[in-house]
Order: structure tokens, then C-alpha cells, then sequence
């Protein structure tokens, strides 16, 4: 079995991106189609979901791969499905060739520098859990990330306690835990200047990366 490798570079343009006239959010072309798409917050967030770490196989044989000629449809049904179900939340959703990325901002998912979910986010992480659950054949990857505000140490810390809620929040809701793992990367790769509010506001984020595990 092989998974699609992905590097990601932050330095990637925001370009070719359009919004949805159904749900309103913003959708970056998928690269495999020639279009260039923004950055999904550091290079090396691309390389976790793209390496092999042992889940391919665990993950294969629990809910079985995907035949390589049928996994950019795959990817795109699941693309759909995750836009229309999360239409009017704050998720932001982003393509490159074979690999999704949702990015959930902190602000909104998780009260000031805790890591527990708040409950008006629920409803638009069932969405995500349900649109995972009927498309299994994916790895995983939750990445926390942070603003400069604070230390280098506690801001690593409260950036893996919040991947860590929503892998656990998702697994509550049926997804496979073999599927998933979560990581913080602090305040290490940011997206945004910290110089303002607005840039601390979009570094505070944690991606799901969703990749598919092939024959």
C-alpha cells in the first residue's frame, strides 16, 4: 500500500481560490488540476500526512484502500460532502492534488487559551465526524497550531491540547481512532504576521489533514 506524499510549502501564493455560490466558503482549486492553491500553514504539516507511519497498513486492513485510478474521485465526493455539510461554519476548507485540509480557528472552536471544545462548535464538528465516518479510507492528521502570545513551551503545550480535543472529539463520534493523530506545532509555523490582532487570530488554528490511503 502507498499513501500520496505531499509537500506543502507556506510559501505557496493565495491564488486560483473562489467562493462557493451554495455555501458560501472559500475553496482553492485542486493543484492536480493545474490550479494553484494558498498555503496550509508550514511545510512540514504536508510531510505528516503525506509519510508513511504506520498507519497505511492498520488503516488499510481495517476499512481497506482505495484502487489508484479511483482516488481523485473519491477525494473530490468527500471534498463535496464535507463543503455542503460545514456550509456557514467558520471551517475553511483547501485542496492540493489528492489531500484535504479543513482548518477550525481557535477563536471560535475553543474559549481563550483552553483546550476543551465549545459546545456551539459541536455541531459543525459532527459535521466533519460524519463526513469522515462514510469515507474511512483516509489518514488523519490533527495539528494544532498557536500565536506568539506567551511562551515557546506553553504555547506547544496548548496547541497539542487542542489537536488533542479534536481527535478525541472526533472518536467520540464514530471516526476510527487507527485513522488519527494529533500533534501541536506551537507557534512555529505561523500563516499570519503576529504583528496584529487579526494575523494572531488566523495563526490560532488547528488543521485536520485528510489523506488517502491507496492499493
Amino acid at each position: 500500500m502507498k499513501r500520496t506524499f505531499v509537500f506543502i510549502s507556506a510559501a505557496l501564493a493565495l491564488t486560483a481560490c473562489a467562493t462557493d455560490p451554495l455555501t458560501g466558503q472559500t475553496v482553492y482549486g485542486n493543484t492536480a488540476r493545474g490550479a494553484a492553491i494558498g498555503a496550509l500553514g508550514g511545510a512540514a504539516v504536508g510531510v505528516l500526512a503525506g509519510g508513511n507511519d504506520g498507519r497505511n497498513a492498520a488503516i488499510g486492513a481495517a476499512v481497506g484502500a482505495i484502487a489508484g485510478g479511483s482516488v481523485g474521485v473519491y477525494m473530490d465526493k468527500q471534498q463535496a460532502a464535507l463543503r455542503a455539510r460545514t456550509a456557514g461554519t467558520e471551517i475553511a476548507i483547501k485542496r492540493v492534488g489528492d489531500q484535504i485540509e479543513l482548518q477550525l480557528p481557535s477563536d471560535v472552536t475553543f474559549a481563550t487559551n483552553q483546550s476543551s471544545i465549545q459546545p456551539n462548535f459541536y455541531n459543525a464538528l459532527d459535521a466533519v465526524a460524519s463526513t469522515l465516518v462514510e469515507y474511512p479510507s483516509t489518514a488523519i492528521d490533527i495539528v494544532g497550531h498557536a500565536d506568539s502570545d506567551g511562551t515557546d513551551a506553553y504555547n506547544q503545550d496548548l496547541s497539542e491540547r487542542r489537536a488533542a480535543s479534536v481527535k478525541s472529539y472526533l472518536a467520540g463520534r464514530g471516526v476510527q481512532s487507527v485513522r488519527m493523530i494529533s500533534s501541536g506545532r506551537g507557534e512555529s509555523q505561523p500563516i499570519a504576521s503576529n504583528a496584529t490582532a487579526s494575523g494572531k487570530a488566523q495563526n490560532r488554528r488547528v488543521q485536520i489533514l485528510l489523506t488517502p490511503i491507496q492499493q
